[in-house]
């Protein structure tokens, strides 16, 4: 279940709230979807030493490599928020 949760206008691009929900946590990574795929995000995990299991979007010009395997779990984070929703 979500650790945290920030509720938003539907017009807001979550990419934008991810750095606040995960400050002053210590995860050993961060599985997202492209969206997140940010050099923002992408700085803040360097700097905490978190691996972003992140899928780097089309335009980047130098693709990353990332945990395809441990990207597999991040449907059980969309599971849970379908739960979420549906009470």
């Amino acid at each position: 279940m979500p650790l945290r949760v920030i509720i938003t206008e539907g017009t807001r691009a979550d990419c934008t709230e991810a750095i606040g929900l995960i400050d002053g946590m210590d995860p050993d990574a961060l599985l997202a979807d492209k969206a997140y795929d940010t050099d923002a995000i992408l700085e803040y995990t360097q700097a905490h030493t978190i691996d972003p299991v992140i899928p780097p979007k089309k335009n980047r010009t130098e693709k990353r490599e990332f945990d395809t395997d441990l990207y597999c779990l991040r449907h059980l984070v969309e599971n849970a928020i379908l739960h979420l929703k549906s009470l």
